[in-house]
């Protein structure tokens, strides 16, 4: 198998696991979505903490600790990951996961419109077309639903700034997401410990079967990051671009075929036209690579 080829199957793997969250998640209740988020900081940073061991990645998490800017940057990436993580476990336990589907359905195009706002950076005409259209699609969602598709916004908009913060930190994933749960861990520790003290948590009370499900959540963390970061050194940016659409895919087949959630003729308007957002968004990205790269190559010729 080729390098690529890898990457790719690296890639379908991490992207599919990232879309099969919808199952997993309901395994943990009857802990509500708080007490499901604490153990996840908690269980993934223990989790990370063994894999920046085994990577050898000490000398690299060390650099990061100590640059301030760095920190901060990642702190913010906390807050926000957090923020998400904390909607989505409540969105899929909610009978909301095409709702939460949508969120990263329209994550790509939030990314872009972030680009601009905070950035500066100028898109191009089809990529405001795109925009367009996705806003529309949330309009119309937002009055068949009777109001805006909360989850869906909350969720792009986290994790568009989640990784605006990751890119202007520009440090590896292992290392990072390991310094971002070491922040929140604290505190989820000692919401877990007060919701045990009061009789209120589960992690004891339901036997040990339910117990090492509540565990497990730091490997079903670092598993597809894993697969991710081994898949983006393998593949191009515009194979990556296209993977990301695999995860929202599976969780709307889940939500629809799996767990027998409602799709109104309105909803069904205001995923088409996300849909049809995202397939200008998609060609028009990859013939602007194209294009970038036959003008390298022109000018690389002529030198």
């Amino acid at each position: 198998m080729t390098e690529g080829r890898r990457g790719l199957a690296l890639g379908v793997a991490a992207y599919g696991l990232w879309g099969l969250f919808p199952l997993y998640w309901p395994l943990l209740e009857p802990g509500g979505a708080v007490e499901i988020l604490a153990h996840r900081i908690v269980w993934s940073v223990l989790t990370l903490a063994v894999l920046v061991v085994l990577l050898r990645r000490g000398s690299h998490l060390r650099a990061l600790v100590a640059d301030r800017r760095v920190r901060l940057l990642l702190v913010v990436a906390a807050v926000t990951i957090t923020s998400n993580w904390a909607t989505y476990i409540y969105g899929v336990n909610n009978g909301r996961v095409l709702e939460a589907s949508l969120g990263y359905f329209i994550n790509p195009l939030v990314t872009v419109l972030m680009g601009v706002l905070v950035l500066g950076e100028r898109l191009r005409r089809w990529q405001w077309v795109a925009l367009g259209v996705g806003l529309v699609a949330v309009c119309v969602l937002a009055v068949d639903y009777g109001r805006p598709p909360w989850i869906a916004i909350i969720l792009a908009f986290s994790f568009g700034t989640y990784g605006l913060a990751k890119k202007k930190a520009d440090v590896g994933a292992v290392e990072s997401l390991t310094f971002e749960t070491a922040v929140l861990a604290p505190f989820a520790l000692v919401y877990l410990v007060a919701l045990e003290a009061g009789g209120d948590g589960h992690f004891v009370s339901d036997g040990p079967g339910h117990a090492l499900l509540l565990m497990s959540a730091g490997v079903i963390t670092a598993v597809p990051l894993i697969l991710f970061g081994a898949a983006a050194t393998r593949v191009s940016m515009v194979s990556l671009g296209l993977l990301q659409y695999l995860a929202p895919t599976i969780q709307f087949a889940l939500g629809l075929l799996v767990l027998d959630e409602t799709m109104t003729p309105g909803r069904w308007a205001g995923f088409a036209l996300v849909w049809a957002a995202l397939v200008v968004f998609t060609i028009e990205a990859v013939r602007h690579r194209r294009r970038q790269l036959a003008l390298a190559a022109a000018a690389t010729a002529a030198a």
